[in-house]
């Protein structure tokens, strides 16, 4: 098993959930090449987490499935932008950290 986290990404985690479930338990060649062509923010930031997971654990993509993909909320940036008579609102930008974890594919070989 292998892991790859990123931290502080600029992606709010809410959005960035509804990729991690949707490739959570797939094959990650699959994942990638599925989330290569999803027009999301977080779909390509989740894919390159994927490949640095799969990098880590000395892996070909087509032997590994994802068995976690993981995003946690991070720290966030608050700004401020000018209203109306003399006011400013609040602007909060959201980070996140995200997670994932890879585990080799039983091939059917008992040792």
């Amino acid at each position: 098993m292998s892991r790859a986290l990123l931290k502080f990404s600029r992606v709010s985690p809410t959005k960035a959930r509804l990729i991690a479930k949707q490739v959570q338990g797939m094959n990650a060649e699959l994942a990638m090449a599925s989330l290569e062509f999803t027009p999301n923010k977080a779909a390509k930031i989740i894919s390159k987490v994927i490949a640095s997971a799969v990098a880590n654990g000395d892996y070909e993509p087509q032997e590994v499935t994802i068995t976690s993909c993981r995003v946690d909320k991070a720290a966030v940036m608050k700004r401020w932008r000018p209203r109306a008579r003399g006011t400013a609102t609040r602007v909060i930008k959201p980070t996140s950290h995200i997670l994932v974890e890879v585990n080799e594919v039983n091939s059917g070989k008992e040792a």
